[in-house]
């Protein structure tokens, strides 16, 4: 791709995301995500292959519908109200219209469809674009608005997402879409838990961001993007691989790593809100991500598995691995001892 061209678009990026997280308009931030929905296009599709042309399609098409329908619900709102603010949302329609706009944007159940096969028709780097900075534009708008939205519809959005982000896991084979099912089971922790504390939501984006960039950047070093292919990884770089395993496993929010903070955080607050229920059912839920993560972590160590299939094994390539990519598997790894210094943030 031009160096221009991915210049442009990556400014283009920053531009629509700052313009959304910092509007009081309804229409300014409209224009954020249109902006953004613009520039991410030519990433998905710099590789030429119809797949990523497939993606690319999917992409506009549904990121087009939802924006329509945020527009919408906002017009609606203001011929019922009088108010373009974004946080006078006070009738109940153009709330669950901005409700189902925002999980088409962020890829909760039931319009999560597009996001596996975007994901997999995209590149890694443009993969984790669409998997972090590109859902933290609708989430700010989720979070602005979370006072007036609807408990009972969110909490129905969260469950299913975490159930199905879970489900579909499980008898896939391609990276790509095992992260992208991940991010889905993700998002519906997020939503569970917004309307009662948003600053745990923030928290937790910040968290599964840091988790999932170290993930991405980790199997683009090592060329990874199928299971096949990662039981013979380990051999390239030893030692990234085994931090893949820890940084898998605290994705998965296993103690003592810092992917369990959020889910436990969250799990205390909903019964503090005397939603014991809904805390039992997504924490029951979540063992079924838990089995592919586990089975990535497998795969991802030192253990070949028996298979009928062939692989070259490449020993020790003479790829360096990026400051970055260490720096935040080790944050994902560490950052459970300091919870007790978050928690005391005001």
């Amino acid at each position: 791709m031009n160096p221009q061209a991915k210049l442009i678009s990556l400014s283009s990026l920053i531009l629509g995301t700052t313009l959304t997280i910092s509007s009081n308009h309804w229409i300014m931030a409209w224009a954020g995500l249109e902006i953004n929905t613009i520039a991410i296009l030519p990433l998905i599709a710099k590789s030429h292959h119809p797949r990523a042309i497939e993606a690319t399609t999917k992409y506009f098409l549904v990121q087009a519908s939802a924006s329509t329908l945020l527009l919408l619900s906002s017009t609606i709102n203001a011929w019922l109200t009088g108010q373009w603010d974004i946080t006078h949302l006070t009738h109940p329609l153009p709330s669950t219209l901005l409700t189902m706009a925002i999980a088409m944007k962020l890829g909760l159940v039931p319009f999560h469809f597009w996001f596996p096969e975007v994901l997999q028709g995209s590149s890694l780097t443009t993969g984790l674009l669409l998997s972090t900075a590109l859902k933290f534009p609708p989430t700010t708008l989720l979070l602005l608005t979370s006072p007036s939205l609807n408990p009972t519809l969110l909490t129905t959005l969260a469950i299913l997402s975490t159930a199905l982000g879970g489900w579909m896991g499980l008898n896939q084979t391609q990276i790509r879409k095992i992260l992208a099912f991940s991010s889905i089971s993700h998002m519906g922790w997020m939503v569970v838990i917004i309307i009662y504390t948003p600053k745990l939501t923030l928290l937790t984006f910040y968290l599964y961001t840091m988790m999932t960039a170290a993930i991405f950047l980790t199997i683009n070093t090592t060329n990874i993007l199928k299971l096949s292919t990662m039981m013979t990884a380990w051999t390239k770089i030893p030692p990234l691989t085994a931090a893949l395993m820890l940084t898998l496993l605290s994705l998965a929010g296993l103690p003592p790593l810092s992917g369990f903070l959020p889910k436990w955080l969250i799990l205390q607050e909903l019964t503090k809100q005397e939603m014991t229920t809904t805390a039992t059912i997504i924490a029951l839920l979540s063992l079924l991500s838990l089995f592919f993560y586990l089975r990535l972590a497998y795969c991802a160590t030192i253990t070949l598995p028996p298979n009928s299939s062939n692989h070259m094994k490449l020993w020790q390539t003479n790829k360096k691995v990026n400051i970055t990519t260490s720096t935040l598997t080790t944050l994902s790894a560490l950052l459970l001892p300091l919870s007790p210094m978050i928690l005391t943030i005001p």
